[in-house]
């Protein structure tokens, strides 16, 4: 027997959140989007810090799986040092497998800086260019799904490892969780990855930068995402919910009640799609995994940091119970 039903694949680093003071800060909006200034060459108070271990998209994810009662494992490359080993320690106590953790002595660990502002964040990101290879994976350690998320920008020759592993293993389904990185990269330097994703799952604007589609008209977003290959695309929206398309059915999910204000929006989407795949695994339909995903992304946003507020299956399963009837699945 597999000893996880789901392989989280992607770059592990630890989060230092910085929670920024009003004094000396100032925000604006223009029609590139929303900025926030700092004083060049000053010193700018903060109030204070908080530091999350093992973050990442990948890591948060698996994280998630494991609250959720899924056994999961991650494939990750970390430094050979104390924050690496500091990352699979606080994994391990989350119940995540991590003997596909590989120590590399050439490079650091990651850290990503989290300027903490109001409700809302800027992530300073920096991967490292570690020697990716996919492991060889004995026939007990075949997942039921894998979870492929960021890596750095050497990673283009790893990607085509796991999509040329893949091929050798049909029964294996693929949710793809582009990061950064891999949108900047292109759409054809990962076609085989969006060819072979049974879920493509990305927030609105990063389905934008993907697929080329007018913001305006999620449809298009939508069905210009599908075109890449994957059987089943899902775009999150932030408060206005998430969205699914298969090239048949749309489906349509608000967002679940905050019952307070977010405190700090970091790992929604990891919340969001890495709970839809727990459902996913445990049997459950496509509108069903989509009801469950705004619920620990609520819950996520009430705390500080990606992994502080996700839940457990049977707190979820009593924050649907109880959900109004205004949160429902419908078609679109």
């Amino acid at each position: 027997m597999t000893p996880y039903e789901v392989l989280c694949v992607g770059d592990a680093a630890t989060d230092v959140f910085i929670r920024l003071s009003d004094s000396h800060i100032r925000t604006w909006n223009d029609q590139d989007g929303h900025w926030i200034d700092l004083p060049y060459g000053g010193k700018v108070p903060f109030e204070y810090a908080h530091t999350v271990e093992a973050g990442g998209n990948a890591a948060n994810a698996a994280v998630s799986l494991a609250r959720l009662g899924v056994p999961t494992a991650l494939a990750s490359h970390v430094g050979n040092d104390t924050i690496g080993h500091g990352m699979q320690m606080a994994l391990h106590r989350e119940g995540v497998d991590t003997h596909l953790v590989r120590f590399d002595a050439a490079h650091p660990s990651n850290r990503n800086f989290v300027l903490w502002y109001h409700q809302d964040r800027t992530i300073l990101v920096h991967h490292e260019s570690y020697d990716y290879h996919w492991p060889h994976l004995s026939p007990r350690e075949i997942p039921a799904w894998v979870y492929l998320s960021s890596v750095g920008s050497e990673g283009a020759e790893y990607y085509d490892q796991i999509v040329k592993w893949l091929e050798g293993q049909p029964t294996v389904r693929l949710m793809f969780q582009p990061g950064t990185v891999q949108i900047a990269q292109g759409v054809e330097s990962l076609r085989g990855v969006y060819r072979r994703a049974d879920i493509l799952i990305c927030n609105r604007e990063e389905g934008v930068a993907i697929g080329g589609a007018d913001y305006g008209d999620l449809a298009a977003i939508l069905e210009s995402l599908f075109v890449l290959g994957p059987r089943m695309v899902v775009v999150t929206d932030g408060p206005d919910g998430a969205y699914a398309y298969d090239g048949h059915a749309r489906l349509r999910v608000p967002s679940y009640p905050d019952p307070s204000p977010p405190t700090e929006r970091t790992g929604a989407g990891d919340a969001f799609s890495s709970t839809l795949m727990a459902a996913l695994v445990k049997g459950h339909t496509l509108a069903e995994a989509l009801a469950w995903g705004p619920v620990n992304a609520m819950s996520v946003v009430q705390e500080v940091g990606a992994q502080g507020g996700l839940l457990g299956e049977e707190d979820l399963r009593i924050l649907l119970k109880t959900a109004p009837e205004s949160y429902a699945v419908s078609q679109w």
